[in-house]
């Protein structure tokens, strides 16, 4: 995707849902607003003072559960997580990027 340039998230595809994902959105980067409650043990501290939910070594949300593909903090998750348009632009997006670059879900 070009910089600048954003998927249409006016337009959602009824088609999308989460129980049929492999939680995609669940390997993006994730900036935690201060008014968010993620429990500190998720929380990545950067050095330039934004905090991000912690990815583990494979790269997943440590909040996601494996077991169900599901958000373990879904209640609580950040503001952006309760944001993003399931079935918008930008989830199609990176359904499709997952798609195409040969990685696969981690199996617990």
């Amino acid at each position: 995707m070009a910089l600048g340039i954003l998927p249409d998230d006016s337009k959602i595809d009824p088609s999308v849902s989460c129980t049929a994902c492999a939680a995609v959105c669940c390997r993006l980067t994730v900036v935690i607003a201060a008014s968010d409650r993620v429990p500190e043990h998720l929380i990545a501290h950067g050095p330039n003072g934004v905090d991000t939910m912690a990815h583990g070594s494979d790269g997943w949300c440590l909040a996601l559960d494996h077991a169900r593909q599901r958000c373990g903090i879904y209640a609580t998750r950040p503001s952006v997580c309760r944001k993003f348009a399931m079935g918008g632009g930008y989830c199609r997006f990176e359904r499709a990027k997952f798609a195409n670059s040969g990685l696969s879900l981690r199996v617990v």
